[in-house]
């Protein structure tokens, strides 16, 4: 990892970041102190681990909170937030990291968010009968711990005391291995989602753009996604019609090569001037953190990732505001899409014309926005409620 981390910023943030992890922990915790530790492969954990973090929280004030990241775009975006005490990157899992980390955090519970199983952290973890749960897990038949040379792997799963998972596929796959102590909670996620109604969503500078036109909210988007969307965009002939893009990278050459490809009046968050907001046709998201407001104001969201192979991002951040969603082809490890497909909330494209006719098609037919959206909506308020299961289990 030190040689690539050469080549690759984000790797060396890594590698960076966790040559400090020992020395934050040992100035922060003490061997007096009540600590949980809470573990996030990236930011998508993170969030989805959420409303059980806040929970503990807020029922348990006098615990410091250790938080973990494995990825950059985990710690970086989230390692001043205030759900934590210290947050720092996970050491590479070895045996002596693995006693060396907990002998300094020495966890009541440690609570690990849909995979990221490091198997010496939890084979220690249960060596010292140190309570861990995995929440919100989600299982595929062709994973190793399903296979015959599971080994390793197989004990570390078994080192978690209860495992609460998405689905009941998932279910099923840990109890093939007879792995019993599971529970169908469902995905945090909803739950998470459904608090962003509580929230103030506002964003002044949003409601000038959109000008009580109708707006399309591009999220997280990759190049694949914005050559389909730049095309559509170039080629509507209304003004009527607003377009927000959030694109997922937003260095800055790749921020000016989208707006350059764009001949629709465009601004940048950056540069916006907020008296000529509303004479424009596309804004552009060069900033992070404020996508969950923005969808609040969308009547149709497009939502990145699946065109390529990157990964479909969050299409429940949208799916809560009640509008419809289209996505690209590549989403078969996204259960969350493909029920929203069969319902008729989500729709996904595989080519240009294929984008072009279903926009059109949402744009010209409110009535159909107003349908598909509100089925997007039911879904997530029919699947509510893992916290509850999560939170009754743990009971510390």
């Amino acid at each position: 990892m030190r040689i690539i981390s050469i080549f690759n910023h984000k790797i060396k943030l890594g590698v960076k970041g966790r040559q400090e992890t020992f020395k934050i922990l040992t100035k922060r915790i003490s061997e007096t102190d009540k600590t949980f530790w809470f573990h996030c492969a990236s930011l998508g954990e993170y969030e989805q681990g959420l409303p059980v973090f806040k929970e503990l929280r807020k029922n348990h004030p006098n615990h410091k909170i250790v938080l973990t990241f494995f990825s950059p775009s985990g710690y970086e975006i989230r390692k001043n937030t205030d759900i934590a005490d210290v947050v720092v990157y996970l050491p590479i899992d070895t045996k002596s990291n693995a006693k060396r980390f907990l002998n300094v955090v020495h966890p009541e519970l440690t609570i690990f968010v849909k995979y990221d199983v490091w198997p010496n952290i939890l084979i220690e973890l249960k060596k010292r009968q140190l309570k861990a749960i995995l929440i919100s897990a989600l299982f595929r038949g062709n994973q190793i711990y399903f296979k015959s040379y599971s080994g390793f792997m197989k004990q570390a799963l078994f080192a978690f005391e209860h495992i609460f998972t998405q689905d009941v596929d998932s279910k099923t796959l840990l109890e093939s291995i007879d792995y019993n102590h599971v529970t169908v909670s469902g995905d945090t996620r909803f739950d998470r989602v459904y608090n962003q109604l509580e929230q103030d969503n506002s964003l002044d500078f949003i409601k000038q753009f959109k000008d009580n036109k109708l707006c399309v909210v591009a999220g997280s988007t990759w190049p694949e996604d914005e050559v389909y969307l730049i095309k559509y965009i170039n080629a509507i002939e209304t003004e009527h019609v607003k377009f927000i893009i959030a694109p997922h990278n937003i260095k800055k050459a790749q921020i000016l090569k989208l707006k350059q490809a764009i001949t629709k009046k465009t601004v940048l968050f950056s540069e916006k001037n907020e008296s000529t907001l509303s004479t424009c046709q596309v804004l552009i998201l060069d900033t992070i953190g404020l996508l969950s407001k923005v969808y609040s104001y969308a009547d149709i969201a497009y939502v990145g990732g699946a065109v390529g192979k990157t990964g479909l991002h969050n299409t429940l951040e949208p799916a809560i505001f009640g509008i419809p969603i289209i996505i690209g082809k590549h989403f078969t490890n996204f259960p969350e899409a493909k029920t929203m497909i069969k319902n008729h909330g989500m729709v996904s494209v595989s080519t240009q014309n294929q984008l072009n006719q279903h926009l059109d098609n949402l744009i010209h037919n409110k009535n159909i926005r107003i349908e598909n959206g509100k089925q997007n909506l039911n879904y997530i308020k029919n699947n509510r409620g893992a916290i509850i299961q999560i939170m009754s289990y743990i009971r510390i």
